[in-house]
């Protein structure tokens, strides 16, 4: 099975708003960057590809080996479901989803070979992290608020088998001071 690593990353000025509060501008484009890296770098054999509507993005993107699947203006869940459309078509039978922000993430190859679709949720229950499904199903991103039990519905509803891996690792995203005082406890 073909399987490729798909990253959404966000403009990295424009990324970790919430970490205003305790993160100057500059850091938080820093963070976002180094933790986007981070994330390719787990992919270890994977193909890789970035999914954004950014020219810094696509050319960091670039200079780390991964296709750039441009989507502007599309939004997160619309420009996932169009880049994970793109790569079945490109050949790729399975697609890992993960998020930039996870900066202790290590490999991503015990949620491959499944057959439907794996979720890694935040450490808190409620988001999703890293979402692993079979090219060419019929599957709506519900990437926001409690997208971790929208992802499961999701997934029940279009009749694919549901696995859940809680990871400690994949758990940790990082959006909240907290988060970080937690990555640094780590």
């Amino acid at each position: 099975m073909a399987a490729v690593l798909l990253v959404p990353v966000k403009a990295f000025p424009l990324a970790k708003s919430r970490l205003a509060t305790s993160v100057r501008p500059p850091g938080r484009a820093a963070l976002a960057r180094r933790m986007a890296t981070a994330v390719l770098r787990a992919a270890g054999p994977l193909s890789k590809a970035v999914v954004c509507d950014d020219d810094r993005v696509a050319r960091w993107a670039a200079s780390c080996g991964a296709k750039v699947l441009w989507k502007p203006g599309l939004g997160l869940n619309a420009a996932v479901s169009a880049a994970v459309d793109d790569l079945g078509a490109a050949g790729f039978d399975e697609i890992v989803v993960a998020h930039g922000d996870l900066p202790l993430a290590k490999s991503f190859d015990a949620l491959l070979g499944f057959g439907g679709v794996t979720l890694v949720p935040d450490r808190r229950g409620s988001g999703t992290n890293v979402l692993c499904l079979p090219a060419g199903t019929t599957f709506t991103f519900r990437y926001g608020i409690d997208s971790f039990a929208k992802h499961q519905q999701e997934a029940i509803d279009a009749g694919l088998a549901v696995r859940v891996i809680p990871d400690a690792d994949l758990g940790l995203d990082i959006d909240t001071a907290d988060d970080l005082q937690e990555l640094r406890r780590r």
